[in-house]
């Protein structure tokens, strides 16, 4: 009873804070401003809870991409030569903010994207943590290095690129904005956000608390609308100087060809089919609750998920019985219940193209041991049942393509040398999973496995100074900590003569 009174409470209290969104167009913010939207072209954003419109939200143009990004090129000389301990006093405010909205913030985007509401309270505080840790490191931004010769020194300064674009994803979009606009800020660069059309309202909080946070005009600017209209303005346009991505492959190509003819700086963190190896000596309790929550929270939503379960064959069976009781007994729900374990998927194309790989399953040869239906009974909402395909190997779609949904492909092996030709035979390399009680063997996988990020019997747990991004198809660049300085700030190296060598001389 205590849950359903708490549903009813966070509905309640959503519903408070959806109401703005609901009777307003919600519209652009630039130049410390929010721009009219009387006469611009909307479109409706939809709840995965029941496909029913959450507001209109503007469709941004080319000239509301090119006003932003003027603002962010007038703002960015007085931003950049701020001194790096008031930018830190800016920005750990802008944090204080977040955790005061933190409920909002939590309420809204589990809303807006269908993750289960026990999730996105944890996101909204890593938000405040993330703009908290750069925050910290903004006086240090423009550090270099000391590099000694005999007669010479040569020191290495930094400064800030410019006016960057920073394009983020529908899932946790919160969580994912701030990991990428709290060191540009830091740093000392102005920003574009475009936020995803998908889930787009979190991105309006974020430019509420800049405000309220006493950010400049100019230095945060938001606008709204597609990929192929803001999105590709964003990316080609010449104040630009850096476009950072969190999104799919074949976005990622489309931002590199069009941020091309300006020569852009571009990140890009993308997709995964991520393994999660399970050896037969694993602590098998361990290893299991990991391949459950890293796969079926966030709806299998994430970049870093891991959606192919690769097997030893010694506990294959032992492991895949138990793992086929926990995936069936997963609690999926509206996402505002408390008690959800997994909530609806974002949208109903996305919803129908992870349905899709049902098919692909069977025609492929796999078996679905667990869950491939449509759930119908809690109404028009995007809901599918959590899955589990076994029988399955590396050739298969199920296998190679990112579902991204609660769709988890499980493929046995015999050898670490099979396990590693497996986890490797894939155009993906963001993350890996290697669950094993040999020290030795963990050290050699964690050297053979072709992946940015590997957690050894760990899921995915996050150090915010280390690096964040992937190999191949997975993206370009790293995240985090000094990493992300280097994306948004340029390198000069200064060297200077101790008067003591010799100066070559011609023509006297």
């Amino acid at each position: 009873m205590a849950q359903q009174s708490d549903f009813h409470d966070n509905q309640q209290r959503a519903g408070d804070y959806l109401k703005r969104f609901a009777t307003t167009v919600t519209g652009h913010y630039i130049g410390g401003s929010w721009v009219p939207t009387d006469g611009a072209a909307s479109f409706d954003n939809l709840s995965p809870a029941n496909n029913q419109s959450l507001g209109a939200v503007v469709a941004g143009t080319e000239a509301d991409v090119d006003a932003a990004c003027q603002a962010a090129e007038d703002a960015f000389g007085e931003w950049a030569a701020m001194p790096g301990q008031a930018r830190k006093k800016l920005l750990n405010h802008f944090a204080d903010l977040i955790e005061a909205r933190a409920d909002e913030i939590a309420l809204v985007e589990s809303s807006d994207c269908g993750q289960a509401i026990r999730y996105m309270k944890q996101a909204a505080i890593r938000g405040a943590a993330n703009f908290r840790f750069f925050a910290d490191k903004a006086p240090e931004a423009r550090n270099g290095q000391s590099l000694m010769q005999p007669e010479h020194t040569n020191l290495t300064i930094r400064s800030p690129i410019g006016p960057v674009g920073v394009i983020t994803p529908w899932n946790t979009p919160f969580m994912l904005a701030t990991w990428k606009i709290a060191p540009a800020l830091a740093a000392g660069c102005t920003i574009v956000h475009k936020p995803a059309e998908l889930s787009p309202l979190s991105a309006t909080l974020l430019a509420e608390i800049s405000e309220e946070a006493g950010i400049p005009p100019g230095v945060w600017n938001m606008v709204h609308g597609f990929g192929e209209t803001v999105g590709k303005r964003l990316s080609e346009h010449p104040a630009i100087k850096a476009v950072s991505l969190v999104g799919e492959t074949s976005t990622g190509s489309h931002i590199m060809r069009q941020g091309a003819d300006t020569l852009k700086r571009i990140h890009l963190e993308l997709g995964g089919k991520n393994p999660i190896i399970v050896f037969d000596d694993a602590d098998f309790d361990r290893a299991l609750d990991a391949a459950v929550f890293m796969l079926y929270s966030l709806n299998g939503q994430r970049c870093t998920s891991s959606s192919r379960l690769l097997i030893q064959s010694g506990i294959r069976d032992k492991f895949l019985s138990a793992l086929k009781e926990r995936v069936a007994n997963l609690k999926v729900g509206h996402p505002l219940d408390p008690a959800s374990e997994v909530g609806p998927l974002v949208h109903k194309e996305h919803f129908e193209k992870v349905m899709g790989y049902m098919e692909a399953a069977r025609d492929g040869g796999a078996t679905i041991a667990v869950g491939g239906n449509r759930i119908t009974s809690m109404g028009n909402g995007n809901y599918v049942e959590p899955t589990l395909f076994v029988d399955a190997d590396n050739t298969m779609r199920v296998a190679r393509e990112e579902i991204f949904g609660p769709v988890l492909t499980a493929i046995s092996f015999d050898t670490e040398e099979q396990a590693i030709a497996i986890a490797n035979d894939t155009e993906y390399g963001l993350a890996g999973y290697i669950w094993t009680g040999d020290t030795g063997r963990a050290m050699r996988m964690a050297h053979a496995v072709e992946a940015g990020m590997l957690w050894i019997n760990s899921e995915n747990n996050r150090n915010l100074p280390s690096p964040f991004g992937g190999f191949k198809m997975s993206g370009i660049g790293r995240d985090g900590g000094d990493y992300s300085f280097e994306f948004y700030m340029e390198t000069k190296n200064v060297c200077i003569a101790h008067d003591t060598h010799s100066v070559p001389v011609i023509g006297r």
